[in-house]
């Protein structure tokens, strides 16, 4: 991203910052409250939620076709439920399609699903340039994919959003579905990274 979007996240940083000490000074918030609050989106609903899910998929063929074919049910019986976690479509990762997702017109995202989305979703310049060019940008993002795979753009809004399943990485099949989960990460479920085999350490 560029030098005026690091400058816009920044400003923006410090406004919620500012806004935060003075609802603190007040006493209408508790700091300890509001960092709870963000450890339960980053830790408790996701993206550890969404992970499992897609573990599931990969070593239970039957849930993986209730996935694809009625996500809402799927996911719900993963114990993940809410506004965010409904109107899901899931799309699949092949070996010559690549899915990633975006919202154009705000940031529409499954957060029960996926906890905090990261600052770059919600930036004007990955909202424009995923859909303008996603080989360039996703390259950029360290997602190299070659001409033969076709990507597609999912463009998430308030009635439907979309989770990526990815493919299953090779010399896994000996690995348990926690140990899976383990390894599938935020950003391969929104499409703009692929899992690996193993976690760099």
């Amino acid at each position: 991203m560029s030098g005026h979007d690091h400058h816009e996240h920044s400003d923006i940083a410090l406004r919620v910052e500012a806004v935060e000490s003075l609802l603190t000074e007040k006493g209408l918030i508790d700091p300890a409250t509001v960092d709870e609050i963000i450890r339960y989106y980053e830790q408790d609903i996701g993206p550890l939620g969404g992970a499992k899910v897609v573990a599931r998929a990969w070593t239970d063929p039957v849930y993986k076709a209730r996935l694809l074919s009625d996500p809402d049910a799927a996911i719900a019986e993963m114990g993940l439920a809410g506004p965010e976690a409904s109107h899901l479509v899931v799309v699949e990762n092949l070996p010559n399609v690549h899915n990633v997702v975006v919202c154009t017109l705000c940031s529409c995202y499954p957060w029960a699903v996926l906890g905090l989305p990261p600052s770059w979703y919600k930036s004007p310049a990955y909202r424009s340039r995923i859909v303008r060019e996603p080989r360039k940008l996703l390259g950029e993002m360290g997602l190299h994919l070659t001409e033969d795979v076709e990507i597609r753009v999912w463009d998430s809004s308030a009635e439907v959003r979309y989770l990526v399943l990815p493919e299953r990485p090779d010399g896994t099949e000996s690995m348990t579905t926690e140990e899976l989960a383990g390894l599938v990460t935020r950003d391969a479920m929104i499409g703009t990274a692929r899992v690996q085999s193993a976690k760099a350490p």
